[in-house]
């Protein structure tokens, strides 16, 4: 049996480690580990906990606020939950700098997709073209952990893109909102797409429609955006529990890793890391080393180790994210309807459509959320009248209010790069990211956004191209494609089962092994290809 270490806790660490535990390995993984504050009254709804909150300001917008967006404030629509923001949380001495680009990090037990929306979309052929393998080599693999975490999906029209792998549950209940939308699709289907070349189905989700193990199905308690309270959204601190059971399974949380050791063969033989907060380093010997601290960190960790080894500095190019826009829209017929907070909060709905370009087809995935719980005030200090007629418009507004979060595919390209400053006396480095969008951007956003508004308005809905939010790069947290797979062992790429080419006991099991970013959220993918690798390799 293997000895493997594990950097990370994310959804691509924990399904790897589960599935070499499961095999009989020893794993142990290292990890900062922030975690978060117990659940609030897990049995409340939304409202009953609102009115039982001793301070509900204190719950629901934090003690400084940092739920309230200002109205000055360009870069995004919303923030994160004051109980979601220990997931962002950086340990001291981390650093970065960036240009054209405002990343994200998490050091959280669980990664950033504790706070995902919980989109579950497995990659096609078309959108695996640049892989070293296809659909069927992963589908095994979807099938595991859709077993693991649960998915609700149907077939649909959205199957074209999004393959009816096995283990699907049956859906939950529409909120009243997208049930509309979905209904008057249906009535004017054949016409929407051959007019407009957009299909509209369910989303697929990670939540629960019926119980499983200790976590229970979807309550509709109208509180996903603080937290499940039920565990029915699946987070990858769910699964990182479950490796706990394991008796091979060693956890060790409050641990910063620098970088690694190699000898005069280029085998890894340790692991140097840092207790959270202190500057004495701690040492770990290693026979195999697996890298999933996400595609910026475990870049990192590879760009020092080779530095402090041989005084190289160097810039890996490709690095790429999905482009996002957040596009509001208001549906006529819900207008002054009052809105029902005890229904599922996330997107249910979604949208696919094929652009043209330069090197052919391009898919483009949009996730339709319509407004429950979430915050209006972002939405209402956008809107071009004074603060007093924007809330008399939101209140009669708000159950007819939804957001499309349109994603946009990415690819390596020369200069988008992730580089290292070194730090001063062995110190920890800064991380330097470069990136800057395609030539074509703006002309291709363009024309699919008018398509959009065309395909909606038959639906009775009013899409707000003007109230457009283009988000930044590195908003969507989709990164990918530094040190990517690769058939030729070429240097600085990866095998087809992720193991290094200049490192032999060296794996990459992250978003960093991608060769090419489809418009779908990648996480569903990142797990599947962790479990694949994880029983391909050991």
């Amino acid at each position: 049996m293997a000895n493997i270490t594990v950097v990370g806790s994310g959804s691509s660490a924990v399904h790897f480690a589960l599935t070499a535990l499961k095999k009989g390995h020893h794993v142990t993984m290292l990890d900062v580990g922030y975690t978060g504050p117990p659940q609030v009254s897990p049995e409340d709804t939304f409202n009953r906990l609102k009115g039982g909150l001793n301070d509900p300001v204190l719950y629901f917008l934090g003690e400084h606020f940092e739920s309230v967006v200002p109205p000055d404030y360009n870069k995004e629509i919303y923030g994160f939950p004051p109980n979601k923001q220990y997931i962002f949380k950086h340990p001291p001495g981390f650093a970065e700098n960036s240009s054209g680009f405002e990343p994200l990090f998490s050091f959280a037990a669980g990664g950033l997709a504790q706070a995902w929306t919980g989109g579950s979309y497995p990659f096609n052929d078309d959108d695996l073209k640049d892989f070293p393998f296809s659909y069927k080599d992963l589908e095994p693999y979807y099938d595991e952990v859709t077993q693991r975490i649960g998915i609700i999906g149907v077939e649909d029209d959205l199957s074209r893109y999004f393959p009816l792998h096995k283990n699907l549950l049956t859906p939950i209940e529409f909120d009243e909102h997208s049930q509309l939308l979905v209904d008057r699709y249906q009535k004017k289907r054949e016409q929407l797409i051959q007019r407009h070349g957009i299909y509209l189905g369910r989303s697929r989700v990670a939540v629960l429609s019926k119980d499983k193990g200790n976590r229970k199905a979807c309550d509709y308690s109208g509180r996903c955006i603080w937290g499940c309270p039920t565990d029915s959204l699946y987070i990858p601190s769910l699964t990182l529990d479950q490796c706990r059971g394991f008796s091979n399974f060693t956890y060790i949380p409050n641990r910063w890793v620098s970088h690694f050791k190699y000898d005069k063969t280029n085998r890894i033989t340790g692991v140097v890391s840092y207790e959270t907060g202190k500057p004495e380093p701690f040492e770990y010997e290693v026979d195999t080393l697996v890298l999933t601290a996400g595609t910026l960190c475990s870049t990192m960790i590879y760009l020092d180790s080779i530095y402090r080894q041989t005084g190289e500095v160097f810039k890996l190019h490709g690095l790429m994210d999905n482009r996002q826009i957040l596009v509001p829209f208001i549906t006529l017929d819900m207008l002054g309807k009052s809105y029902k907070p005890e229904s599922y909060q996330y997107h249910q709905l979604a949208v696919g459509y094929e652009i043209e370009m330069e090197k052919g087809k391009d898919y483009v995935h949009g996730q339709v959320t319509t407004l429950k719980t979430a915050l209006m005030q972002p939405v209402l200090q956008t809107m071009p009248l004074d603060w007093k007629t924007a809330l008399f418009l939101g209140r009669n507004l708000h159950s007819a209010m939804g957001v499309i979060n349109i994603n946009y595919s990415d690819t390596r390209r020369e200069g988008n790069s992730v580089s290292i400053q070194p730090g001063e006396n062995g110190g920890s480095p800064t991380l330097e990211i470069v990136y800057s969008p395609p030539a074509d951007e703006k002309k291709k956003i363009a024309s699919s956004l008018k398509r959009v508004k065309k395909f909606f308005k038959p639906l009775g809905v009013i899409v707000l191209l003007g109230q457009a939010h283009i988000r930044p790069m590195g908003a969507s947290v989709h990164y990918s494609g530094t040190l990517p797979m690769s058939t030729e062992p070429k240097p600085r790429t990866l095998s087809p089962n992720c193991r290094s080419h200049d490192f032999e006991n060296l794996y990459i099991v992250d978003g960093t092994s991608f060769p090419f970013l489809p418009a779908k959220n990648l996480t569903f993918t990142l797990m599947a290809n962790a479990a694949r690798v994880a029983d391909k390799e050991f």
